[in-house]
């Protein structure tokens, strides 16, 4: 009996720890893709394009929590600069944040997994026009000549840093290794302060571990 009760927790614990291994106890991902302006950014933006990187720790193979870096640039559409008498612009907002993360599936081929959370976010606006710079050219024949290429000219920029919140979804797909390759869409709020918010829509596709 007593060889049995030995077996047994041996067995149990064996399994306890296979489990913890198939488990890395570090996450990161790394990813990029597309942002789309939702609301007001929506009708003043034009669709852009982003890049999201975290490292975080797996509690268990349900439960983590990532520390992540995204960013993501736009170019404000033609009907907002007419309107506001501006050749060019863009805006660019970046975060840095703090996410859990719950996985449905964490062993399984396909997993669907529930991510947000919030941290300190930087929205940075410029309006430019085109431009030409000239710089000094050799030959040896002809000797030094200026030589004029294009360029973007900043006519006026405006940077803040405020709070925002995310959440979202994503669905990641397997491989014989730890890493697995996922696509995500999550919503980014900013606020602005006096009832204001930029609000951001990225779609990452990547590898996560």
């Amino acid at each position: 009996m007593k060889s049995i009760s030995l077996a047994s927790g041996l067995g149990l614990l064996m399994v306890g720890v296979l489990s913890a291994q198939e488990t890395p106890r570090v996450a990161f991902n790394l990813g990029g893709g597309f942002t789309q302006g939702v609301g007001g950014s929506g009708r003043r933006l034009n669709t852009g394009w982003d890049f999201d990187g975290g490292i975080g720790f797996n509690f268990n193979p349900y439960i983590g929590l990532m520390g992540q870096f995204n960013f993501n640039q736009l170019d404000i559409n033609r009907a907002e600069l007419d309107a506001l008498g501006f050749p060019g612009g863009d805006v660019s907002m970046w975060s840095v944040t703090l996410d859990p993360v719950v996985h449905t599936n964490p062993r399984g081929p396909v997993d669907v997994y529930f991510i947000g959370g919030g941290g300190l976010y930087h929205r940075r606006q410029e309006f430019t026009q085109p431009t030409t710079q000239f710089f000094t050219g050799f030959d040896p024949y002809f000797g030094f000549y200026p030589i004029a290429v294009p360029a973007t000219q900043v006519l006026t920029s405006y940077s803040v840093n405020k709070p925002g919140v995310n959440g979202g979804m994503g669905i990641s797909f397997g491989t014989k290794w730890h890493a697995k390759f996922y696509a995500e869409a999550r919503y980014h709020r900013m606020f602005l302060g006096n009832d204001r918010h930029a609000d951001i829509l990225p779609v990452t596709f990547g590898i996560r571990w």
